[in-house]
């Protein structure tokens, strides 16, 4: 049978470059303001986007190099060279000192901006954890353990910031806040289910329509373990994000510049030019990740009976609920679930990744961004007799990945849509 991971790759990688910030950003930056322009970011494409905003401004001679400051937080690897706007690397998935450090930095440079300026706000994900400013009376610590605890909760991501937003001083509204009254234009990268601007890194600048009860019941039902402080702070109404209507959001505008969607599309193209017949699940799947697997192999298996070349495509981002004590993210679990649904069917390959390049992992620029599978690896589990089920009862498919060779290893990819999961079918 042909190799297939070529082409794997190449349906993955149309689906990153569709989302960059080199191709994406100029044509929304806005003309320069009578004042200065301060630009904000943060999140996994947030060094990414300062580099090209600078380019726009400075390189293109829209603005005096003196007129443009800002501070870009990003996840430990992700920096790029940058004239006027500082970076920081910041702790991600688990939030950092670095990250305490820069999101207390962007909150007084946002208080200091006036109302000639234009404070840029580039977000992308990543940013919930990038920026980490707790809410009085909790410590960084209490604020990392209560993190730790949503991200193994299997609670998704929008029910994760709801309880992120009334643990801060940034998020919910409240970046936005402190920046009035300058002219606030936040350029958003999705990498959230329906692209709910609240979500995407927490919503720093925009509206929050969940409350603290909210917060308190998704603590509650996914059983999270909060200590005294967390609690407290759950109860205060000080702690309550902004609202609609706020005072705050009177100069504020908020545009996506590049969405799951997009990148599923462009992965689309790909498949098709190839000979595929395509089913595309969507961008906005959510689930627990094993579960969605066993949905997505019986569409495969069906048509490998049926003899098609077909390519089942989807996006969103899935869960894992973790009870084992092994390594990996949702779109390893995802490969790992199907190794045991494929592994006596020949011409099925799979391709799962996180478009920004980690998958889970230990928040390192060398994390696997997801994982593959072909015949390679049904022959190197029947070598080295390795049982798939019992890797994924461990939730260590990145060891199971990682001893059959078939982790998808990127590197920091500089934006974020969400993952992309592929399997091609051939008859």
């Amino acid at each position: 049978m042909t190799d297939k991971r070529p082409l794997l790759r190449a349906i993955f990688d149309a689906a990153v470059a569709a989302a960059h910030p080199d191709r994406i950003l100029a044509e929304h930056l806005p003309p320069p303001p009578r004042g200065r322009i301060l630009c904000l970011a943060a999140g996994k494409a947030a060094g990414a986007l300062a580099h090209a905003a600078e380019r726009h401004y400075l390189d293109g001679g829209h603005i005096d190099p003196a007129r443009l400051s800002g501070l870009a937080t990003t996840r430990h690897g992700y920096g790029m060279p940058t004239r006027r706007i500082e970076i920081v690397e910041a702790g991600h998935p688990v939030p950092d000192e670095a990250g305490m450090k820069a999101a207390a930095r962007t909150l007084e440079l946002a208080d200091a901006a006036g109302a000639d300026d234009l404070v840029l706000v580039l977000l992308s994900g990543g940013g919930s954890a990038n920026w980490v400013a707790p809410a009085d009376g909790i410590s960084f610590t209490q604020k990392q353990a209560m993190n730790k605890s949503l991200l193994r909760s299997g609670a998704p991501i929008g029910e994760m910031n709801t309880v992120r937003k009334h643990l801060s001083r940034i998020k919910g509204g409240r970046l936005a806040r402190a920046a009035a009254p300058a002219q606030i234009l936040t350029l958003a990268i999705s990498d959230v289910p329906f692209d709910d601007p609240a979500t995407i890194a927490s919503g720093p600048t925009v509206p929050d329509t969940t409350t603290l009860a909210d917060a308190r019941e998704i603590v509650a039902r996914y059983q999270i373990k909060a200590d005294n402080a967390v609690a407290a702070a759950l109860n205060d109404p000080r702690n309550e994000s902004c609202k609609p209507g706020d005072a705050a959001f009177a100069r504020a505008q908020f545009k996506i510049i590049a969405r799951p969607q997009e990148s599923l599309d462009a992965a689309v193209a790909v498949a098709r030019n190839a000979g595929y017949e395509v089913v595309a699940l969507g961008a906005d799947l959510e689930g627990e990740a094993r579960d969605v697997a066993a949905a997505h192999a019986q569409i495969a298996l069906k048509a490998h009976a049926e003899g098609k070349k077909l390519a089942v495509l989807s996006g969103g981002e899935l869960t894992v609920t973790v009870r084992g004590n092994g390594r990996g993210g949702p779109n390893q679990e995802y490969v790992l679930a199907l190794a045991s649904l494929f592994v006596n069917t020949t011409g099925i390959c799979v391709l799962a990744g996180d478009t920004d390049g980690a998958d889970g992992g230990a928040g390192n620029p060398t994390d696997p961004a997801g994982a593959m599978l072909d015949q390679r690896t049904f022959a190197k589990m029947r070598e080295l007799k390795l049982d798939p089920k019992s890797y994924l009862d461990n939730n260590d498919a990145t060891a199971f990945f990682e001893a059959t060779g078939d982790l998808l290893m990127t590197g920091p990819t500089l934006t974020n849509v969400n993952d992309i999961r592929i399997i091609l079918v051939d008859p």
